[in-house]
C-alpha cells in the first residue's frame, strides 16, 4: 500500500510542479489553487508512505517519478525539446527508480 501512495504523491509532484509554472509567480488563481491542494497531498502521501519506506528510497522514487512526468509532459506539450538523449535519460532515471523498489 505505501508504494502504491508513494507512486500517487509522485505523480501529484508533476502536477504542482506544472500548476507552480502555470500560476505565473502564484498570480494565476486556478493554477496557485491547483498547485496548493496537489502539493499537499503530495506531500501528505510522501509523509505516508515513508512510514514503511526508507527516507532515502522514498524520497528518490517521489523525485523521479515527478520528474520523469513534468519532463515528460513538458515534451508532449512542446515545451522541452525531446531528443534521444532526452528520452534515453529519463528512461534510465526510470529504471534507477524502479531498481530502488526491487532492491527495497
Amino acid at each position: 500500500m505505501a508504494w502504491l501512495v508513494l507512486i500517487a504523491s509522485g505523480m501529484l509532484e508533476a502536477v504542482w510542479a506544472t500548476a507552480l509554472s502555470a500560476s505565473r509567480g502564484l498570480t494565476r488563481p486556478g493554477p496557485t489553487i491547483l498547485f496548493v491542494l496537489s502539493l499537499t497531498a503530495s506531500m501528505l502521501g510522501l509523509a505516508r508512505a515513508m512510514t514503511d519506506i526508507p527516507t532515502g528510497t522514498a524520497y528518490a522514487v517521489w523525485v523521479g517519478i515527478g520528474a520523469t512526468l513534468t519532463v515528460g509532459w513538458s515534451m508532449a506539450k512542446g515545451e522541452e525539446a525531446a531528443s534521444a538523449g532526452r528520452l534515453a535519460l529519463l528512461v534510465l532515471l526510470v529504471g534507477c527508480v524502479a531498481g530502488l523498489k526491487v532492491v527495497a
